[in-house]
């Protein structure tokens, strides 16, 4: 609008008068623009000092709170000091008092104590005369009565202890052979046992004696490749349809029945193909074996075992000892000793663990000339068996000192397992030789009369004579028979010596 005002002018005026106008205008305009500044800040600043005088009170009024509320603290502290100041005044009034009161007691305790120490110095010496008067009567001295006093009394209660002792040894021994035998006999009629015989031979059955040629091939390579790739001795003789394999190892025995099973069936049988099967064969009974130390394990109810005892406990099934099943013997002796801790009262896991574990050594490939027992323990101790279970499956033919409460379990539920009738073959020649050798071992030393071997060799009864051998000399001579056994004989388990020496009195009445 302003513009258009200032062109309508220009053209009317022309140039000069046009921009004189133009500038009187524009001063007009900023004057008035001035003066509504003015105007406007004048009413801020008026509107600021109201705001700035309101906060003000605001602030004074919340100071003047704040100090009120001081004051009053001030002065409730002040009158709470006041009253523990008045308090503490008469605690003090009283404590005075009591001192006061005490002071005066103490005068006449002290006279108290004076007139007991009298009365006990007047007993004291009353006393010495007695025991003079009693010294003079007796002829003894106080010390040497008192002596003798003792002395009586010491020998009366030691009599009364042994007493008891023996007393207490006696009833704890007769309960704990009658609980022993007790749990025995319900740990062997709750286990369920099978019984297994095995043999240094396998039997393999055949059709017809046409297959014998077959199988002894050209020369007998046919026959010579099987021995050399199982291992297996192969007795082929005029026995009718049936050739006989021999080795001690079950293992391979199984094998080598197998892969002639195999190479029949299949006609084809020749060097290359022969030890093809029996790679193939080999491979799946180290299958087989795993699935049956797992099968166990799961049966017995163990986990967490390493897979290379869990292999180990499979090769069981393939080995026999004494013509007992090792597998069969580990199971049920598992099984007992799960039984058998139930009843005391100790840890059932552990020992079905080391119930199975215990014979692993028998089927491991380490040095033979160590002890079974020492191998399993190194083994489990290798895979990171418990300690009790390391020290049972050690100790359990007493290689070991036993140190936890399942070895003795372990050792126990074994010779109940080994010792059960029908659970070991031995041929009867060799049973026959092995009990007369016992007996004739003790019957070489001087003074014995008689010696008998009873519980299928297990324990040898020595009869001795009096006059010849003491008591002494019989704990000796047990000993030294008991270390001859071990040094030259071979038997199963242990073997106990017990020597009788018997003297007899004898006289007639006529």
């Amino acid at each position: 609008m302003i513009e258009i005002i200032y062109a309508v002018i220009g053209l009317v005026l022309g140039g000069g008068v046009a921009y004189f106008v133009l500038n009187k205008l524009n001063l007009s305009k900023g004057i008035q623009i001035i003066d509504e500044a003015k105007q406007k800040a004048e009413q801020i600043k008026k509107e600021k000092l109201l705001q700035a005088k309101e906060k003000f009170i605001e602030l004074k009024i919340e100071h003047e709170k704040v100090i009120n509320n001081r004051n009053k603290e001030v002065e409730n502290a002040h009158q709470r000091v006041k009253q523990k100041e008045n308090t503490l005044n008469q605690k003090l009034a009283e404590v005075n008092r009591k001192d006061k009161e005490l002071t005066k007691g103490g005068e006449d305790i002290t006279q108290q104590r004076n007139v007991l120490q009298k009365k006990q110095e007047e007993v004291n010496t009353a006393h010495q005369k007695q025991v003079e008067q009693l010294e003079v009567i007796a002829q003894l001295s106080a010390d040497e009565a008192r002596g003798q006093l003792v002395e009586a009394l010491k020998d009366e209660a030691k009599t009364e202890a042994l007493s008891i002792i023996q007393e207490t040894i006696d009833e704890a021994k007769l309960t704990a052979t009658q609980e022993a035998k007790k749990i025995v006999i319900q740990t062997i009629q709750r286990t369920a046992t099978e019984q297994a015989i095995e043999n240094a031979v396998s039997v393999f059955n055949i059709e017809s004696d046409a297959i014998k040629g077959r199988i002894i091939g050209r020369e007998g390579r046919n026959i010579r490749a099987i021995e050399a790739a199982t291992g297996v001795d192969i007795v082929v003789d005029d026995t009718p349809e049936a050739i006989i394999l021999s080795c001690f190892d079950s293992v391979r025995r199984e094998i080598a029945r197998l892969s002639l099973h195999k190479l029949v069936t299949d006609g084809r049988i020749h060097p290359a193909r022969i030890e093809e099967v029996v790679q193939k064969t080999t491979k799946d009974i180290e299958d087989e074996i795993i699935q049956i130390g797992k099968k166990t394990t799961i049966d017995l109810g163990i986990h967490g075992l390493h897979p290379e005892l869990i292999k180990m406990v499979g090769r069981m099934r393939y080995r026999s000892s004494y013509g007992q099943n090792l597998l069969q013997h580990s199971r049920e002796t598992a099984n007992m000793c799960a039984t058998m801790a139930s009843e005391l009262g100790l840890n059932v896991k552990l020992a079905k663990r080391a119930g199975l574990l215990h014979d692993i050594g028998k089927v491991s490939a380490d040095d033979p000339e160590t002890p079974h027992a020492i191998i399993g323990m190194k083994l489990a101790e290798k895979h990171g068996e418990h300690a009790d279970v390391i020290n049972a499956i050690g100790a359990h033919h007493d290689e070991i000192e036993m140190n936890c409460m399942i070895s003795p379990i372990i050792q126990v539920c074994d010779g109940v397992s080994g010792a059960r009738p029908g659970a070991r073959h031995q041929m009867a020649d060799s049973y026959i030789n092995r009990i007369k050798e016992l007996e004739e071992t003790a019957l070489g030393y001087p003074g014995v009369t008689k010696s008998y071997a009873i519980q299928a060799g297990r324990e040898l009864r020595v009869v001795v004579e009096s006059e010849k051998v003491s008591d002494a000399d019989a704990s000796t001579l047990a000993f030294e028979i008991s270390d001859k056994i071990q040094k030259e004989m071979t038997y199963p388990g242990q073997v106990k010596v017990t020597v009788i020496r018997e003297t007899r009195a004898i006289s007639y009445a006529k």
